[in-house]
């Protein structure tokens, strides 16, 4: 069956990260998209326009060089057809090739016109360069992270990129579709990945201003501070995660572990928790990570293994749900979330860039011979 999205067209300006994952999971979910490469232009990573470009998957391109008059007329028709597109440039790219959101929303008003950038279309940020380090260094959030005797850690570029960044746009573009749906009004979705950091971290604004929190890192409960919220060290080298939060978990975990409740006070007594740290670290050091994996399995302990990439693809849990596909031979996660009605599937892998111009045409009701030949089929 058809994904939930189905029957929905969006145009995907190619760019980097955020946008392409934000068009990646409109595609998983049924809607055509299009992706616009650049013609002639050179990936920016290696790995980019080749089977191993996950985020690229599901999607059909069309390779135009839009400095050229004709490649910028069929552009603009493509736009026409569209409900919705993303861009991930900098402020004034797309007003520069005569593709802002003015002309394109005064010849298609019903148009969603998706912007992602890491600092907004507006501030005085909006025009400099960034990353997901940036970003998320300048929402709070990285400040409360990682141990307090080292700098805040390199998370991997989830937080603000992917997170805030392009599942804010994914859910900002169907929000302003079925507004348009409604209205018939198209309007600009303006993600920014500083504002969707930001907003992730909403709990813990709320956990600050009622006291709840510390500004001090690795002193909290969800930071590492507590002892039964945190990662630990095995004998093999391997890893466990510990976070049995609420009490009742909590003594499952000091049961089975076998050690005093008198000792291990759970929430009562935040001036132990150093303390207590150390010795369950000692413990877990003592046996291989699987051994505590087995000693806790099938409990409400909340005590798992950290699995490698390979093995979290073998996981038994993940093979029963299907979490993980494999599409031209590279395993990656399956399209989530799951519809019990419209299913998601990821419809094909990476397209080569222009590879499918002619078609695309055709298909969009516009003349294919409009596109010249050459190196792509475009």
């Amino acid at each position: 069956m058809p994904g939930p999205l189905s029957g929905l067209r969006i145009v995907e300006m190619v760019g980097l990260g955020p946008a392409p994952f934000a068009a990646m999971m409109l595609a998983d979910a049924g809607a055509e998209v299009i992706r616009i490469h650049q013609k002639g232009a050179r990936a920016d990573i290696p790995l980019m326009n080749t089977h191993f470009d996950v985020l690229a998957r599901g999607r059909r391109s069309l390779a135009l060089d839009l400095k050229a008059e004709a490649d910028l007329g069929v552009m603009r028709d493509l736009i026409a057809r569209a409900d919705g597109l993303i861009e991930g440039f900098r402020p004034g790219v797309m007003e520069r090739l005569g593709l802002g959101p003015e002309p394109c929303l005064a010849a298609h008003p019903r148009l969603v016109y998706g912007r992602m950038t890491g600092w907004g279309q507006e501030g005085p940020l909006k025009d400099a360069a960034g990353h997901d380090l940036n970003y998320l260094g300048m929402t709070g959030a990285l400040a409360a992270m990682g141990p307090a005797d080292a700098p805040p850690p390199v998370p991997l570029n989830l937080v603000a990129d992917f997170g805030g960044g392009g599942m804010l746009m994914a859910f900002g573009m169907v929000a302003a579709l079925l507004a348009a749906k409604t209205t018939g009004q198209g309007q600009v979705v303006d993600a920014a990945m500083t504002d969707g950091a930001a907003l992730l971290s909403a709990m813990f604004w709320g956990f600050r201003a009622g006291g709840m929190w510390s500004d001090a890192r690795g002193a909290n409960l969800l930071d590492g501070g507590a002892y039964f919220y945190g990662t630990y060290a095995c004998a093999d080298g391997k890893f466990l995660a510990v976070a049995p939060v609420e009490g009742r978990f909590h003594r499952i975990l000091i049961d089975r572990l076998g050690l005093d409740a008198a000792d291990f006070t759970h929430a009562a007594d935040p001036a132990a928790w150093r303390t207590l740290r150390a010795r369950l670290a000692a413990l877990f050091l003592s046996e291989p990570r699987d051994h505590w994996a087995d000693l806790f399995a099938g409990t409400d302990a909340c005590v798992t293994p950290i699995l490698d990439w390979d093995e979290a693809a073998a996981h038994p849990h993940a093979q029963a749900r299907g979490a993980f596909v494999r599409v031209d031979g590279v395993t990656q996660p399956a399209p989530a979330p799951r519809f019990s009605a419209t299913p998601s599937a990821v419809a094909h892998g990476p397209a080569k860039p222009g590879a499918d111009g002619r078609a695309i045409l055709a298909d969009w009701g516009l003349d294919p011979a409009r596109l010249g030949g050459g190196v792509f089929e475009s």
